[in-house]
């Protein structure tokens, strides 16, 4: 693979993946889906429960009033519970609701059944090559990460 073409070439690999894991996690949903900065919003708040809404703007890249857009709805919809910050009472701190614990728990299942199915359909070789990726991977979504906060 040619140096110059490779960043390229790794960037469609990777949004590739994303939009057919999305499409394919979409199909077949009995409730109205999530869009995907609903979804991210839930993942974060439960990997840091409690996180509040500037925060969680500046975890996600998104600007404040989005997020509180995105929180709204999400609460409304009864997934996120957002309490006031004893610490500041202006601020909120956010909270999934059992039924997003439940969703993303069923959300988490399909994916990683779906991604399951399809490497267990490769060759050795290729798992072996996904597997050796990923520290490289995650290396470079945290530089990535990295050089977002330092701009």
């Amino acid at each position: 693979m040619d140096e110059e073409t490779f960043p390229e070439e790794l960037a469609d690999a990777l949004v590739g993946i994303q939009r057919l894991l999305r499409r394919r996690l979409r199909a077949g949903l009995t409730v109205p889906r999530l869009r995907g900065a609903e979804v991210e919003l839930l993942r974060l708040v439960e990997s840091r429960p409690g996180i509040g809404i500037s925060d969680a703007a500046k975890e996600l890249y998104l600007a404040g009033n989005s997020v509180s857009t995105l929180v709204n709805q999400l609460v409304r919809d009864g997934y996120l519970v957002r309490e006031t910050d004893p610490a500041d009472r202006r601020a909120a701190r956010l909270l999934l609701t059992e039924a997003a614990e439940t969703r993303l728990r069923a959300w988490k299942a399909r994916r990683a059944a779906l991604v399951r199915r399809h490497v267990t359909g490769l060759g050795a070789a290729d798992r072996d090559a996904l597997r050796a990726a990923l520290p490289a991977l995650r290396s470079l979504a945290v530089s990535l990460h990295e050089e977002a906060e330092d701009s």
